[in-house]
């Protein structure tokens, strides 16, 4: 199962109000895995630099001037995405500016039933508190001492981890070595009837000696003792019990 944790930096807050995508990051997890494999752009939004913007992520309109322009890495972007699972915190923000430079650059839009919202799942998980991206690094323990300022590719990366831990931690990367979660009962049925069965039994390793104390101890329980109901009972315990 192949998931892309994505995140952006903009000019602003309007997707359609005159702002632009200016930086997007995507790392790429297979399985719940991060894989190593990133898809990192820094983009030139044809429009200066807000002080508002530059101060949360300090990408200047100098800096950017010389990036290449939305429509010129939409492509690439496109491709590395692919149609797989898109896992973003609040992600009607990223999607919203996403879709809007798709549009202006002719090029099909993202669906929003393929995007897994971070956010919503730790409202779910920790109704009532805090849950932006920083108070769920703290919640986890996830070191955010690089993140001095937003940066797309960084956030995405502290984003995976969050991510897992979101979904159960450890366990989640268990379950994330079968495709879908559903599969996994499946699996364990087929590998217990793939296990080749011995042709002939091993002999007891029980002695007569431990065989009568153990029909004894047995007999001493009565009549309603649930041993007398099991599978796999000793037939001459029961009979002893019995009689």
């Amino acid at each position: 199962m192949r998931e892309i944790v994505l995140d952006t930096e903009t000019t602003g807050l309007e997707a359609h109000g005159g702002d632009r995508v200016v930086e997007i990051g995507c790392v790429e997890m297979v399985n719940r895995i991060l894989t190593g494999n990133v898809f990192h752009v820094y983009i030139n939004p044809e429009r200066p630099m807000p002080a508002e913007a530059f101060a949360v992520h300090g990408l200047s309109t100098e800096f950017l001037s010389d990036k290449r322009k939305f429509i010129e890495v939409a492509d690439e972007f496109i491709e590395f995405i692919q149609d797989d699972t898109l896992v973003i915190h609040n992600a009607a923000f990223d999607i919203g500016f996403l879709n809007a430079e798709l549009e202006r650059a002719g090029r099909p839009v993202i669906a929003r039933d393929r995007v897994v919202d971070t956010l919503a799942l730790a409202r779910r998980k920790h109704p009532g508190g805090g849950n932006r991206l920083d108070d769920l690094m703290n919640r986890y323990g996830i070191d955010s001492s690089r993140r001095v300022k937003h940066g797309a590719l960084l956030d995405a990366e502290l984003l995976a981890e969050v991510y897992g831990e979101l979904l159960g931690g450890r366990q989640a990367s268990l379950i994330g070595l079968v495709e879908e979660v559903a599969e996994a009962p499946r699996l364990l049925v087929a590998t217990a009837s793939a296990a080749r069965i011995r042709p002939v039994p091993l002999p007891s390793r029980l002695g007569a000696a431990e065989a009568e104390a153990h029909a004894a101890f047995v007999a001493g329980l009565g009549d309603k003792a649930i041993w007398l109901s099991y599978a796999g009972a000793d037939p001459v315990a029961r009979d002893k019990a019995a009689g």
